[in-house]
């Protein structure tokens, strides 16, 4: 996202291109009656974006715009929200969070660069906080490579090749009920934004 979502793609703001589409989610076995799926884990959502990731023909699929992010939405496991997305040279996400939900993500196709902080923040009642020293974490996500994490997970994503795009996937449960969005000056965060799902759809 050209500082604007992973989305969802924290999410998608204001994308110059937005394609809707599905992957086909499980069905039950004729006869049976179809059982409540517990609701994944960490290692599940994980599982599953390195299993779209590794689909060539489904990433090679997802139309590419030089000036801003694409999307296409897919089904999670168990109710999951999911997307593949596509990051021109040079864009990003701006610094948020992914509310109450856990999530996933896997570099398809390119380099990300995820930063993070290693802290839980407060959820609410604040609207500015001075960050202590040895929080923030890096990583570079080359294809293949990807990451989970927990609840209140506030990080960034940014493609910084000059000239390549790249495709990730992620996924999300339970499906974003909203995300906050922050700017980072120094060691100071501050809220500037709460988005609900309405606002990205």
């Amino acid at each position: 996202m050209s500082a604007s979502p992973a989305l969802p793609p924290a999410l998608p703001a204001s994308p110059a291109v937005s394609v809707s589409g599905a992957a086909p989610g499980p069905t039950a076995a004729p006869g049976t009656a179809s059982l409540a799926a517990a609701d994944p884990s960490q290692a599940d959502l994980l599982d599953f974006v390195r299993r779209v990731a590794s689909d060539a023909e489904l990433v090679a699929s997802l139309p590419l715009d030089p000036e801003g992010r694409t999307w296409v939405r897919l089904d999670g496991p168990a109710g999951s929200e999911a997307w593949l997305i596509g990051w021109p040279p040079g864009t990003g996400t701006g610094w948020h969070d992914h509310g109450e939900s856990l999530g996933a993500f896997m570099t398809a196709s390119g380099e990300l660069k995820e930063n993070s902080l290693s802290v839980r923040l407060p959820t609410d009642g604040w609207k500015t906080l001075e960050l202590n020293d040895g929080v923030d974490r890096e990583r570079r996500l080359a294809a293949g490579q990807g990451r989970a994490f927990g609840r209140h997970h506030v990080h960034e994503v940014l493609n910084e090749s000059p000239e390549r795009h790249a495709v990730s996937v992620h996924a999300y449960h339970p499906p974003l009920p909203l995300m906050r969005r922050y700017s980072r000056t120094g060691p100071t965060l501050r809220l500037e934004q709460v988005e609900r799902p309405a606002d990205w759809q």
